[in-house]
């Protein structure tokens, strides 16, 4: 679990019946060779299924979080953390937006949520990854 007092929230798809989240411990973290790794926390909340999935983001994750939102943007899909080496989501900019949280390579589960997002929604994730990045020092 991740303290809530030193996390933010990186994305949050959301509507009034359910969404997905990611949150960012943005202090202390985890220093590999050149990369700092952050722990981080999916949060998938429904009628249906409410559960969070662990993971470490990285710099440079943060980086290809911008570049997948602009892929949204442009219509296109978009996954999120490269590399395979934790829980990753996928999202298709359909309407609604649909939204795949897959736990692999640890239980190899997949939960989908469809989720009708509102107007703004793309601003407003935009400006969380600016917090982000303002938290922990990289621009």
């Amino acid at each position: 679990m991740i303290d809530d007092a030193n996390a933010l929230e990186l994305f949050r798809f959301a509507d009034p019946v359910q969404s997905v989240t990611l949150r960012v411990a943005c202090d202390a973290p985890m220093v590999a060779g050149e990369e700092r790794y952050y722990a981080a926390e999916i949060g998938v909340e429904s009628d249906f299924v409410n559960g969070t999935v662990g993971l470490h983001i990285s710099d440079a994750d943060l980086d290809e979080w911008g570049r997948c939102l602009d892929a949204l943007e442009a219509d296109e899909g978009a996954e999120w953390p490269p590399g395979g080496r934790s829980a990753w989501l996928s999202v298709i900019p359909e309407d609604p937006l649909e939204v795949t949280v897959h736990d692999s390579p640890s239980t190899q589960i997949a939960v989908q949520i469809p989720v009708d997002v509102q107007a703004g929604w793309l601003e407003d994730n935009r400006l969380r990854l600016e917090h982000v990045r303002k938290a922990i020092g990289k621009r």
